[in-house]
């Protein structure tokens, strides 16, 4: 997603691109630098990960310490976003915006590309190969569908293997049915 905005004559082109990881992270503040060699500074922030053991950086590419790529990374972080990037490409004006009025400015910019952005929430699963009788196939079919559980395969044999997918949050009420039922359960 891409936003662009006008203060005070500079032009501030803004990127928002998901990311995974900082090599990733890098190659898009790279190729901002090539589709863009003559813009005045390229200024990025980026959080990966959950935010409580989250990996994050940020760069003010030649601003005054502090007036880029924190209030954009501080924009990031208000709004709980993770394995994003944010590249902020400024052609100056002529006109100097001071301290303030680049912090200001920096982060309206990350907030034009970010009001809008669509959350997509991450929510990780297990994997699951099951070995049952016949005659249990229905029950953990009725759990999957209670436990917001995928069924990817089923094969029939001399008994039913059921390979699942479900949130990582269910597993413990998997593992009692299985115990209780006496299936089989091999994770992946």
């Amino acid at each position: 997603m891409d936003r662009e905005i006008i203060i005070n004559k500079s032009r501030f082109i803004t990127w928002l691109r998901p990311v995974a990881d900082r090599d990733a992270a890098m190659a898009v503040v790279e190729e901002a630098r090539q589709l863009y060699p003559d813009a005045t500074h390229h200024c990025y922030a980026y959080l990966l990960g959950n935010p409580a053991s989250a990996q994050a950086a940020m760069n003010d590419d030649g601003e005054p310490s502090g007036t880029a790529g924190k209030p954009i990374f501080n924009v990031i972080q208000h709004k709980g976003l993770s394995d994003v990037l944010v590249v902020v490409i400024r052609y100056f004006g002529g006109v100097k915006l001071g301290a303030g009025g680049l912090v200001r400015a920096y982060a309206a910019a990350a907030e034009s590309v970010l009001a809008d952005v669509e959350r997509i929430e991450h929510v990780p699963h297990f994997s699951a190969s099951l070995d049952m009788d016949f005659a249990l196939e229905q029950r953990l079919r009725h759990w999957a569908d209670q436990h917001q559980g995928l069924i990817v395969d089923v094969q029939y044999g001399q008994k039913v293997t059921l390979a699942l997918s479900a949130p990582e949050e269910h597993f413990a009420d998997l593992e009692a049915l299985c115990a209780a039922e006496q299936i089989a359960m091999r994770t992946d």
